[in-house]
Parts: C-alpha cells; sequence; structure tokens
C-alpha cells in the first residue's frame, strides 16, 4: 500500500472536514422540515395556540427560506461563501436557541423565521463551497452525492428523532439538538474551509427581494387567516390585495433589473417553467399533508410524539430508497416519463388515504404512506436533471435556486392551504379535501409532463 505525501494527506483532510460542515449546513435544513411536524401538537398545547397559529410556526420558516434563497446565493458571490455561509450558520443557531427558550407563541414564530433567514443562506453557499473545494469533476460529484445523501438521512430521521426527543424532554429539544451541531459546523467552516473569491460586481436586487417577501408573506397570510377569520374578513381581503400589487410589482422590478434576483427569461424556455411548476406543485400536496397528517395522529387518534414520529419513517425513508433507485430508471424510461410515474404514484397513494378515519389501523395507511414517499423520492431528481438542461451550464447555479425556491413556496402554500380547509371544515373533513386538492395538483404535474413530451417530440 502506497503511503500518501504529508502535504496530499493534509489537503484531503481539509476537504472532507469541508465536505462534513457542508453537509451539517445542508442536513440541519432538511432535519427541521419533517422534526417540527411531529412537534406542532405539542407546542400548541403548551401556548395553547389554534390551528391557524400552527401553521405560523411552520410557515413563518419556509416563508422567510423560500423569498430570501435566491438572494443569499447573491450575497455569497459578493461577498465569500465562506463568509456568508458561518454567518448564516450563526443566524441558525442563535434563532435556534431562542426557539428552545421562547416565552411565547409570538416568539418563537419570529425565531423560526429568523432561523429561515439562516437556512436560506445555509443551502445555497454549502453547495458554491463544495464546488470551489472539489476541482475534480468525478471527485465534486461524488461530493455533491454526499451533501445530498446526508440530507436525506437527516430528512429520513427527523420524526424518529423529533418524536424521541419529546417523549424524553419536550418539544423544546428539537430545536437545542441544533446548538452543538452548528457550533461544530462553525468551528469546521472557519478552520478547514477555503473562502471563494468575492466579486463585487455582482448587485444585490433589494427591490425585488422586499417585493418578493411581501407578496409570499401576505399570500401564505391570507391562506392562513382566511380559515380562521373567514374569506370576506377585512384584514384577509387586504392582505390579499397587497400580495397582489406586491406580486406585480415584484414581476416589473425583475424584468427592467440589470441584475435580477429572478431572471424572467428563464421562464420563456418551456422546459424550465414546466419543471418549475412541477416543484411548486409537488410540495404543496406533500408538505400540507405532512402537516396535515401529523394534526391526524395527535388529535384524532391521540398518539404519542414519538408514535407520531414513527408514523412518519416509512414515507420518508421511502423518498430516500427512491432517490437510490431512479438513477437507474430514469436514464431507460426518460426523465418526463420518471417525473409522470412519480406523480402519478404519488396521487393514487393520496386517493387511497381517502378512506382514512378516526382510528384507522396504521397497517391500512402504511403503505400508502410509502407510495407517497416514494413518488416524491422517484420524480425529484429528474425534474433537477430536466430544469438543468434546460438553461446554459453558466446559469445552473441561479436556475437550482429558483427551483429550490419554488419548492419551498409550495411547502409554504402548502400548510397555509391545507391548514384553512381543517379551519374551515375540521380535521378529518379538511384532511379528505387537502387529499382531493393533492389529487389534483399531482394529476397537472403529469400532464404537464405529458404535454412536454409531446411538444419536444413534435
Amino acid at each position: 500500500m502506497i503511503a500518501m505525501h504529508p502535504v496530499a494527506a493534509t489537503r484531503a483532510l481539509r476537504k472532507h472536514l469541508t465536505l462534513a460542515a457542508m453537509s451539517l449546513g445542508y442536513g440541519v435544513v432538511q432535519l427541521d422540515i419533517t422534526i417540527v411536524n411531529v412537534a406542532i401538537d405539542s407546542i400548541g398545547r403548551s401556548f395553547g395556540g389554534g390551528v391557524a397559529a400552527l401553521q405560523w410556526v411552520v410557515t413563518a420558516y419556509t416563508t422567510a427560506f423560500a423569498a430570501l434563497i435566491l438572494t443569499a446565493g447573491a450575497l455569497g458571490d459578493r461577498m465569500g461563501a465562506k463568509r456568508v455561509f458561518a454567518t448564516g450558520f450563526a443566524i441558525f443557531t442563535v434563532a435556534s436557541l431562542a426557539c428552545a427558550l421562547a416565552p411565547s407563541l409570538g416568539v418563537l414564530i419570529a425565531a423560526r423565521a429568523v432561523r429561515g433567514v439562516g437556512a436560506a443562506v445555509l443551502v445555497p453557499n454549502s453547495l458554491a463551497l463544495l464546488n470551489h473545494t472539489y476541482s475534480d469533476k468525478e471527485e465534486r460529484g461524488w461530493a455533491v452525492a454526499m451533501w445530498a445523501a446526508g440530507a436525506s438521512v437527516a430528512l429520513t430521521a427527523g420524526p424518529l428523532i423529533g418524536g424521541a426527543l419529546i417523549a424524553i424532554s419536550s418539544w423544546r429539544s428539537i430545536f437545542l439538538v441544533n446548538v452543538p451541531l452548528g457550533l461544530a459546523a462553525i468551528w469546521l467552516t472557519w478552520r478547514y474551509t477555503m473562502e471563494t473569491s468575492a466579486s463585487r460586481q455582482r448587485h444585490l436586487d433589494s427591490a425585488g427581494q422586499l417585493t418578493g417577501i411581501v407578496a409570499l408573506a401576505c399570500l401564505a397570510g391570507a391562506i392562513i387567516e382566511g380559515g380562521k377569520l373567514g374569506w370576506t374578513n377585512g384584514f384577509v381581503l387586504a392582505a390579499f390585495f397587497i400580495a397582489i400589487l406586491s406580486i406585480t410589482a415584484f414581476v416589473a422590478i425583475e424584468w427592467r433589473a440589470e441584475q435580477p434576483m429572478l431572471p424572467l427569461s428563464l421562464f420563456r424556455r418551456r422546459a424550465f417553467s414546466s419543471t418549475s411548476a412541477v416543484g411548486l406543485l409537488i410540495n404543496i400536496a406533500f408538505y400540507g399533508l405532512l402537516f396535515v397528517f401529523s394534526l391526524y395522529f395527535r388529535e384524532i387518534n391521540g398518539w404519542s410524539p414519538l408514535w407520531t414520529g414513527m408514523a412518519f419513517v416509512p414515507m420518508v425513508g421511502a423518498v430516500l430508497i427512491a432517490n437510490l433507485v431512479v438513477p437507474r430508471i430514469s436514464p431507460v424510461i426518460g426523465p418526463p416519463i420518471t417525473v409522470v410515474a412519480g406523480s402519478a404514484t404519488m396521487a393514487l397513494a393520496c386517493l387511497a388515504l381517502l378512506g382514512t378515519g378516526q382510528g384507522t389501523p396504521y397497517v391500512r395507511l402504511v403503505g400508502q404512506f410509502v407510495v407517497l414517499g416514494g413518488g416524491l423520492g422517484l420524480l425529484v431528481p429528474p425534474l433537477t436533471s430536466m430544469l438543468l438542461a434546460s438553461v446554459e451550464r453558466s446559469r445552473s447555479g441561479i436556475a437550482s435556486g429558483v427551483l429550490n425556491s419554488m419548492r419551498q413556496i409550495g411547502s409554504v402554500l402548502g400548510v397555509a392551504l391545507f391548514g384553512s380547509m381543517i379551519g374551515v371544515h375540521g380535521l378529518l373533513p379538511g384532511m379528505h379535501i387537502s387529499l382531493v386538492i393533492s389529487v389534483v395538483l399531482l394529476a397537472v404535474s403529469a400532464a404537464a409532463m405529458l404535454f412536454e413530451i409531446k411538444s419536444t417530440h413534435v
């Protein structure tokens, strides 16, 4: 066995420790997506909040995440990704501590929003630092695969970890777990990660960012509060009106901006538009249902947080398994057909779940949960590759950012919309309506991909 030269060994160690720090950055973001759903009922019992308040606990995080992720990537280009990444992790860590110590629901929601800011900074800059650290194409491919795999493991483990922590301690512990992880990642980043070059020519689209935040926050707020106050309430109507004005202003600003946060010209490409739309629709369905079934297991079936967390493990585990299998399937049948198959699979699972009622045995649900998660895992990788293939390689970063942003917006709207269905109609009827909406959205996603296939072959 040939010994590695000390300099080469040191360089390899720095790369691996950088990968560890970046994986922690993406991992804690994915962990939060599933871990908090297990805790929402416990949080509600602790503070006495209703469904609308619990929706804000979830959506405050995803709204900030979705609205800021594109600007966060540009900020890393302008100031150096290492500095921005470490700052983002510090924000995420401090906000996690604030969530754990929150004395009221309002403080918790505000801390969750700040946490979303940190998450938005972590994802694009972690990928940028990996790209900078691993210059060899094959090495970089391996590193990105490890980065994504670690996040999938965190997503899968989230419900089980959350349920176990709540059973041992309380819901506050699900936020405290991020503090040592954050401190370790910050130290690894400063100690071993190389800084990227700063590009002062990269400007930030402040006007576009502001209008985007207002539009998304008001739209989510209108949908959430509409389920509580009624759709004709003055506050709800005003929020919808401001959201429409903000969206209009956002489009006008992005159309004229020299360096837009969201280049609207990309949406002239049919493949880019259709894949972005599908990313939005599937997340409305999946993450909205994750929120709804968390309430179902806790409030209707009276399960503990631990058992609720364990109930979701097969679903999110199926996402990971499908992610590993799909590289062998997609090249054979083609990415668009794979996306159609994934959407149709998820829709069938939602149809099968329509028979769920009070006290339905879990053994009758677990198969549908596995199919639902498997469908999501089947379609996301080919959807991403299709979107990246629709743009020049030099614009792959912004394209990836758009897909991430669209999927997070879908998460915001899913929790807001489906939670409102529960607020208006009650938990079980609202859950059934949410499943029907999910079937429609997933059918539209499949139809969009079929249209894309037909247009490509004309």
